[in-house]
C-alpha cells in the first residue's frame, strides 16, 4: 500500500538516528529524491552524528559523572521530604514491624507477591519514579535503543550492569514493549525498560544492582506516579506508572513471575 502521509521532521529525524521504520523508508526516500535542499541536510546531519559519535567513543566507557546521577539529584529533595516527616519514631515502628511481617511471609511462602505489600520509601524506588517521571513524557526520544533491536539492547544492558537481564512479555496486559535505556544510579548503572498501551499510557521496569539486598514486594508513590519494587539475587526490580494501584499491582506480579522464571541464578540453585 503506498504511503500518504505528509513527511515531517520526525521523519528526516528518525532517519537520521537510524529509526526510521522499514514501511516508511520509500516515502521519505522519494521526498529526498524530489526535495534536494532538505536531502542535503539530512546528509549534513548525518555526518556531523557520526562525527560525534567518533569523537566521543572514548568517553562511552568513562564512568557517568556524579552530579548527572539520579541518587546524586534526588538526594536533595528526599532530605527536604525526610525533614517534614512527623511523629518519625512512631512511623519507623510501624514500617519496622511491616517488615518482620512480610519477611516471614515471605520466608514461608517462597513468593513475594503473595506476603502483604508495605509502602516503604528507598533509593531504589526514589529512582526509579525519578526516572520514569523524567523519560516517561519523552515523545521523540523515549528510549535509546527500540522493541525492533530487542536483543542487541539486552545484550548490551546485561554487559554495563554485570548480570544477564531479561524483559517480561506484558502483551498480554496490553503494554507492547518500546525498548530500553542506560541510567546512572548511585555508584554504577541502571537499565530501563518502557512499555505502552493502546492509550498511550506508559510503564517503565527499572533494574539496578543491589548487592546483599533482598525485600519483598513493596509500594511507594510520588504525586501521580506510583511503584511496585522488590529485590531478589542481587537486582533490584520496580515497576513504575500513573496507574491505579490494582492495575499497576497485575503488571508488577506478571513481571515479577516472568522474571523470576527466567532468572540464572534462581534456575542453578533449584536443580
Amino acid at each position: 500500500m503506498k504511503d500518504n502521509r505528509r513527511i515531517g521532521e520526525d521523519d528526516l529525524h528518525a532517519l537520521i538516528d537510524g529509526r526510521l521504520p522499514v514501511e516508511r523508508r520509500a516515502a521519505v526516500g522519494v521526498y529526498l529524491a524530489a526535495t534536494p535542499q532538505a536531502a542535503a541536510r539530512v546528509l549534513a546531519y548525518q555526518k556531523q552524528r557520526a562525527a560525534l559519535r567518533d569523537r566521543l567513543a572514548l568517553k562511552a566507557n568513562e564512568p557517568v559523572p556524579s552530579r548527572l546521577r539520579i541518587a546524586n539529584i534526588t538526594a536533595e529533595r528526599r532530605r527536604r521530604r525526610r525533614e517534614r516527616v512527623t511523629s518519625f519514631a512512631a512511623a519507623l515502628a510501624l514500617i519496622a514491624l511491616g517488615g518482620v511481617l512480610g519477611w516471614l511471609v515471605h520466608e514461608w511462602s517462597g513468593d513475594p507477591t503473595t506476603a502483604p505489600i508495605e509502602t516503604v520509601r528507598t533509593p531504589v524506588a526514589d529512582d526509579a519514579i525519578s526516572a520514569h517521571r523524567t523519560f516517561a513524557v519523552e515523545v521523540a526520544h523515549p528510549v535509546e535503543v527500540s522493541a525492533s533491536q530487542e536483543q542487541q539492547l539486552i545484550q548490551w544492558l546485561s554487559k554495563r550492569l554485570g548480570p544477564p537481564l531479561q524483559i517480561p512479555n506484558l502483551n498480554d496486559l496490553g503494554f507492547r514493549l518500546m525498548g530500553g535505556r542506560l541510567l546512572p544510579a548511585g555508584t554504577g548503572p541502571a537499565a530501563q525498560f518502557m512499555f505502552e498501551d493502546a492509550a498511550g499510557t506508559r510503564v517503565t521496569l527499572y533494574v539496578q544492582v543491589r548487592e546483599n539486598e533482598e525485600t519483598a514486594f513493596r509500594s511507594a508513590r510520588d504525586g501521580e506516579v506510583s511503584t511496585f519494587y522488590w529485590i531478589k539475587d542481587g537486582l533490584g526490580y520496580a515497576i513504575s506508572a500513573a496507574l491505579e494501584r490494582d492495575r499497576l499491582l497485575a503488571i508488577a506480579e506478571a513481571a515479577y513471575r516472568q522474571l523470576e522464571s527466567d532468572n540464572p541464578k534462581q534456575k542453578r540453585t533449584t536443580l
